[in-house]
Parts: C-alpha cells; sequence; structure tokens
C-alpha cells in the first residue's frame, strides 16, 4: 500500500511548512484527500492552533508520495464547502 505524507503548509516559502516524516498509507490518492480532509476538520475543532497560524482556513495539506512527487493539495476550507454539499 503506498505511503502519502501530509505536509502543512501554513505560508508561503520554506518556513510556512510542516513536515510529515511519518505518513499514513492509503489506498490511493483518493483516500489521501479523504484523509486529509478529515485531519483538517479535527485540527480546526480543536482550535489550539500554534501562534503562527492566524487563521486554520489559510492553511492546507500539502500531499506527497513516496518518491517525494507532490500529488494533492487539500486546502483546510475544503473542510466547509464538504459539509455544504451535503
Amino acid at each position: 500500500m503506498p505511503r502519502y505524507f501530509f505536509n502543512v503548509r501554513h505560508r508561503p516559502g520554506p518556513a510556512g511548512l510542516a513536515e510529515d516524516r511519518e505518513g499514513d498509507e492509503l489506498v490511493d490518492v483518493a483516500a489521501a484527500r479523504e484523509h486529509a480532509l478529515s485531519e483538517a476538520e479535527a485540527v480546526i475543532a480543536r482550535d489550539d492552533r500554534p501562534a503562527t497560524i492566524r487563521d486554520w482556513m489559510d492553511c492546507s495539506f500539502e500531499i506527497k508520495d513516496e518518491d517525494g512527487q507532490l500529488v494533492l493539495t487539500v486546502p483546510f476550507s475544503d473542510t466547509v464547502q464538504e459539509q455544504d454539499e451535503g
């Protein structure tokens, strides 16, 4: 099963990326997107963001595969759109 890494982009530039060094094994990119949305919802709900992050809605997951290739970007704001569609 492929491993995906869920890096959090919280501002532009190299210093604005929190890297996921462990990753998660998931079936495919679609499962990675669903995992990212679930994780974003959980982080937003905790509301204990670091001082470096003003608004979770400005953040996104930059999901990379095992080869370090960017496969998907999932904005945290997509959690709101997902809820509105249901």
